[in-house]
């Protein structure tokens, strides 16, 4: 799968473009559904698929104080994309002047951009251009006057309930990590690059990798065994998200940490992704450092006995 980040990068050789827009955190069941259209309709054409998404939710920009948290990390999102065999996605940086644009504008440019543009697709909520003035309606009215064809997919259900972006970050808070990957249509995983911390694992003989999760989901608090990819290899390790109340810090921050068993290498700077197994027990305070080791030394031997 290409990657542009500027739609002047894309070429499509003449082949007609079947195009679908999306912010696609998580790349859920909606969204592969959405996607699998514009992938049908590019093979009907012998055309090419194209993904369009941004870089960052729109809320970042347009209402700062309502970001949510992303379920995946932009690599994550690629990855996820590239598994669907699109041919290319286009990341459009989300700033301030691009949501200033009048609703016909963004989608004129895209035909201009996409061309020879055959099909947009997008879920049937979709809304577009500066203060969201743009919907599906207006979509096809613009299809109809720009010669292409709009598909507004209808969102899916699992139990009874529509999948959604938001209901995923609900399960992955409430702890309910399976629910959460039988609506991405895959095993929940948490992802983020290896940071220094105070290296306090190393001391106490258990190093472990600390991940940079700032803005991202995070399930919640407690000791898990977890699956830990790191270039491309699994590995068995036992992660611990929370605040370290152990230590007593006068300004907690919420740290993501992962001890991977029978592992010596530097992890600094790379990207480590964590499939959760399950929960050993939840983050509590330890009188000592003396007890806070001993105790993961057991969580350790119990993570052992998960996999």
């Amino acid at each position: 799968m290409q990657v542009f980040h500027h739609a002047g990068e894309f070429r499509s050789h003449g082949r007609k473009v079947s195009a679908a827009i999306g912010m696609f955190d998580g790349v859920h069941l909606g969204h592969q559904q959405l996607i699998r259209q514009a992938l049908a309709d590019a093979e009907q054409h012998e055309g090419t698929a194209v993904v369009v998404t941004f870089d960052r939710h729109p809320n970042s920009v347009v209402a700062p104080e309502r970001v949510p948290p992303l379920i995946y990390s932009p690599r994550q999102k690629l990855r996820a994309l590239a598994s669907l065999n699109v041919d290319a996605t286009l990341v459009i940086p989300f700033t301030r002047e691009f949501s200033e644009q009048p609703a016909d504008a963004f989608i004129g440019s895209l035909v201009r951009q996409l061309a020879p543009l055959q099909s947009l697709c997008v879920g049937r909520s979709f809304v577009f251009g500066h203060k969201r003035s743009g919907n599906v309606s207006r979509l096809q009215q613009l299809g109809r006057e720009l010669n292409f064809v709009v598909h507004g997919i209808a969102a899916v259900s699992l139990d009874n309930e529509v999948v959604s972006s938001t209901r995923i970050r609900e399960t992955v808070r409430a702890g309910e990590l399976n629910c959460a990957s039988q609506m991405l249509g895959r095993e929940y995983a948490l992802s983020g690059l290896v940071i220094r911390g105070d290296e306090l694992g190393r001391k106490l003989g258990f190093p472990t990798a600390n991940l940079d999760v700032s803005g991202s989901l995070v399930p919640p608090g407690g000791v898990y065994a977890v699956h830990a990819y790191v270039d491309g290899t699994r590995h068995r390790a036992v992660a611990n998200i929370g605040h370290r109340p152990t230590l007593q810090d006068a300004t907690p921050t919420l740290r993501v940490e992962a001890h991977l068993l029978n592992f010596d290498g530097d992890l600094y700077g790379k990207e480590l992704e964590l499939t959760f197994v399950e929960k050993l027990r939840d983050e509590r305070k330890f009188d000592s450092l003396d007890e806070l080791r001993a105790q993961i030394g057991r969580d350790i031997a119990e993570a052992g006995t998960k996999f």
